[in-house]
């Protein structure tokens, strides 16, 4: 099996109907495996009769129970991933359409290579706004995200290994990120845009808290020099600030 979708969710009946909706542009690339995995934290919202009812479209696979939060959710689809590839797609958040074309060429690449594979994705501001984000060179991992976490192929032998650190609470992607390049699993890049997202999650209502724990993922795992982590931290403050103010203001 080529892919494994992971969506996790809680109390998010519609995002996970969303998600589940974007799943057949995936499923016109021709010859393409992938799974749905959804980890959903015990909602009482209807999540887990409509996954059931189902019947296990797309290879589905879900749990619903109590977790310690969205990255330990993350690792228990990472537990039960069977694909060589994952993505992190959480509920809300949606396939584009151009993700049959990604997908085509993720499969085209040497099972051999050790590498996280990145493609642009959609965010969304509100109210028509939507900003594409292209991927950046590997480089760019010593400030921050290369990709959208929702644009990230990553393969699964390396999740296994590297699993989200539930010490980060809005930076474990990028934690886990970094781990994996530092590890040998570069970054190659994929044409096409890859996914859709809101810009109201996590990262943009947590903005100071992502920017500290990013600063400790540079100074800890990434080796980069305090002066640089500092100069980070500050532009991050002000790219982050930015992002917030255009989804509140859409």
């Amino acid at each position: 099996m080529l892919l494994s979708v992971i969506t996790v969710a809680w109390r998010n009946y519609e995002g996970v109907v969303k998600t589940w909706q974007s799943l057949a542009h995936l499923a016109k690339a021709k010859g393409i495996e992938f799974e749905w995995i959804v980890v959903d934290g015990g909602s009482s919202d209807g999540t887990e009769e409509f996954l059931k009812n189902l019947h296990g479209q797309y290879n589905l696979r879900y749990v619903s129970e109590k977790d310690k939060g969205i990255y330990d959710a993350m690792n228990k689809g990472i537990a039960m991933a069977k694909g060589r590839y994952a993505i992190f797609l959480n509920s809300g958040d949606v396939f584009h359409s151009e993700v049959a074309e990604v997908a085509h060429q993720l499969a085209a690449t040497p099972t051999t290579e050790r590498a996280m594979y990145i493609g642009d994705a959609l965010l969304d501001f509100g109210d028509g706004n939507k900003v594409r984000r292209g991927a950046k060179h590997g480089w760019y991992i010593y400030h921050s995200l290369p990709a959208s976490h929702q644009a990230i192929f990553f393969p699964v032998e390396g999740l296994r290994n590297y699993p989200y650190d539930l010490q980060y609470k809005v930076s474990s992607d990028y934690a886990l990120t970094a781990r994996l390049y530092k590890a040998g699993y570069g970054f190659k890049k994929l044409k096409g845009l890859v996914s859709e997202f809101s810009m109201g999650g996590v990262s943009t209502s947590n903005n100071l808290e992502l920017c500290r724990d990013a600063r400790n993922v540079q100074r800890k795992i990434l080796g980069v020099p305090g002066f640089w982590a500092e100069l980070s931290y500050l532009l991050r403050l002000r790219t982050t600030g930015k992002a917030k103010a255009m989804y509140h203001k859409a």
